[in-house]
């Protein structure tokens, strides 16, 4: 069983705000050589709470992957997509890890002594690895291909 099938079959879950952050990365980068784009205006194609969203940006703001273009202009990409990694937009929007003993070992009288929290922080470590070597271009071009392949699929049965 390969990673993917693993995740698949154990049904891991990713938070609603680290989803939705990435969509709205996506939205941006989408849009990057077109210029800045009104939260409000990704909220609504992406059906995501301003609120919600705003408190997201904030987050992505810090560590740089945005930054805000003039009061009310809008935001864009801080870099190319090309440059931007998606661990780095998951490992600030994720607020939890496999298990806490994985960062806080001393939780656990067991922690050094157990194979299980080994597999764990594998599992950790691979899912790490993997979103390190996905840019935001990659997934932005694999968007494209999903969306032509629809509208291929789309015109075929008109």
């Amino acid at each position: 069983m390969n990673f993917i099938e693993f995740i698949e079959r154990e049904r891991m879950k990713v938070s609603t705000k680290a989803r939705y952050g990435l969509r709205a990365v996506m939205e941006l980068g989408l849009n990057y050589t077109k210029g800045p784009l009104l939260l409000k205006e990704i909220a609504k194609r992406q059906e995501i709470s301003l609120k919600y969203l705003d408190h997201i940006f904030s987050l992505l703001k810090k560590i740089g992957i945005v930054k805000s273009v003039g009061k009310g202009k809008g935001y864009i990409l801080s870099r190319p997509p090309s440059q931007i990694r998606i661990w780095e937009i998951i490992e600030v929007l994720e607020e939890t890890n496999l298990l806490d003993c994985l960062t806080t070992p001393n939780l656990c009288k067991r922690a050094q002594f157990c194979a299980a929290r080994n597999l764990w922080s594998n599992l950790a470590g691979s899912l790490r690895k993997s979103l390190e070597n996905i840019s935001l271009e990659d997934l932005l071009r694999e968007q494209e291909d999903i969306l032509k392949r629809e509208n291929k699929n789309a015109m075929y049965y008109i």
